[in-house]
């Protein structure tokens, strides 16, 4: 692997709108047929949501990244930190939540989408005020590191030499990247949550589904 290709140098800025194509893992595991459906359906694996490995992956180098290079007493270390953890933990507990909540998921996954924004937006600043480059989406390096978002699982060792060996402005184009591509992935998964609690509703309603289809199906006495 070449890991030049992620190297940034100095200039003006760029279009910084930088998107992930690829394609969402799906949030959880779907059911064959409605009638196989259980009234608590099995949830609370956030770890094999790539949303969620993403996502602790920018936690990861942002706390890193904001220890070395913010100065100390800096509002923004805690500020930027905590959007990153609140990302993080809110993914988690809506996935945890999920068994007995579709609402509290979906709450807690837009809660989660909305503070990697507000990081997404200290990344920006950090470059702009420093008169940094900040990649365009096409730029190579942009590219580069849109391949090793594909990769999977995903994790801080991927990262790790760029975050350690790399200046400030491309470690922090790295993450506005990835922050991009977990940005992606909660989209899509906020539509698949959307989608299922349309057609399948919440607990009460799959509760009052199953004892009405119980009562339906019992023998006639």
């Amino acid at each position: 692997m070449n890991n030049r290709k992620a190297d940034g140098s100095n200039g003006k800025h760029e279009n910084d709108e930088n998107h992930d194509s690829h394609k969402s893992h799906s949030s959880h595991s779907s059911y064959h047929s409605p009638s196989l459906r259980p009234i608590i359906p099995p949830r609370g694996d956030y770890q094999t949501l790539l949303s969620f490995q993403k996502a602790e992956v920018v936690y990861d180098i942002t706390f890193r990244f904001a220890h070395k290079y913010l100065g100390r007493g800096d509002r923004t270390v805690d500020q930027m930190i905590q959007s990153a953890r609140s990302c993080k933990q809110n993914i988690l507990e809506g996935s945890k939540a999920a068994t007995t909540s579709k609402e509290t998921e979906i709450k807690l996954t837009n809660v989660g989408r909305a503070s990697l924004e507000e990081l997404l937006a200290d990344y920006r600043d950090y470059l702009r005020v420093r008169d940094l480059r900040i990649w365009n989406k096409d730029s190579k390096e942009a590219l580069f590191v849109r391949d090793l978002g594909r990769k999977t699982p995903q994790t801080f060792e991927l990262y790790r030499e760029f975050v350690e060996t790399r200046p400030a402005e491309v470690i922090a184009n790295i993450t506005i990247c990835l922050i991009h591509q977990t940005n992606f992935l909660l989209d899509q998964q906020l539509k698949t949550l959307e989608k299922e609690f349309i057609e399948q509703g919440g607990l009460r309603e799959r509760m009052t589904k199953a004892r009405l289809n119980y009562r339906n199906q019992r023998p006639n006495d």
